[in-house]
């Protein structure tokens, strides 16, 4: 039985850094795990920056409210549930992705979690488990599941090359011409169509 495991931004919604880069003026917030494979890096830093325009959780969520899937991404996930099993696994947070998972359907949904103050600032972040993404493929599989795994970041890579099966969706042209055994699409019917080939193997 299969478990498909998909990234979340990128894939089914729009960068959530990047849309608050946009709407806060601050072009530093567009570095995502597509620039920056150490994630934990890249979140230490973008608190600073936070820290430093006296922004906080509220600023962001705002944000995030303003933010829809990216077309097709709901029809997506509601077809490819109806053969496969579905988990969204992100390295982004609780308190930014409920009312994305609203607009998607509530598929299931497996992150982190934010450290905030009484201020509202986010003092820290609280990652599930080291290498969420592959970990979580692993225990998966440990428990008789063959898994089927897709991304668009670096950070993607351990579960995709982990997994029975692993696709790039709308990834980058460098990490595509990094990883040029691993199929990639650009499009939701074309990528829908390969998971359904990929488990009826």
């Amino acid at each position: 039985m299969y478990v498909t495991c998909l990234d979340m931004e990128g894939v089914l919604v729009p960068e959530i850094w990047i849309a608050f880069s946009k709407a806060s003026g601050i072009p530093e917030l567009r570095r995502t795990t597509r620039d920056e494979p150490d994630y934990n890096k890249l979140m230490h830093w973008r608190l600073d920056i936070l820290r430093e325009h006296g922004l906080g959780l509220k600023e962001i969520q705002d944000t995030i409210a303003t933010i829809d899937p990216m077309p097709g991404a709901r029809e997506f996930l509601d077809e490819l549930r109806t053969f496969t099993q579905v988990i969204i696994i992100s390295d982004t947070f609780t308190e930014f992705a409920k009312p994305l998972m609203k607009k998607l359907g509530w598929p299931t949904l497996f992150c982190n979690s934010l450290v905030v103050g009484d201020d509202g600032m986010i003092k820290d972040f609280k990652m599930r488990v080291d290498h969420s993404k592959l970990s979580t493929v692993k225990a998966l599989q440990s428990i008789g599941f063959d898994t089927i795994a897709a991304g668009d970041s670096y950070n993607d890579l351990e579960m995709i090359r982990a997994s029975r099966y692993g696709f790039l969706f709308k990834s980058t042209e460098q990490i595509k011409k990094d990883n040029p055994d691993i199929p990639a699409f650009e499009d939701f019917p074309e990528f829908l169509e390969a998971i359904r080939n990929a488990t009826e193997h």
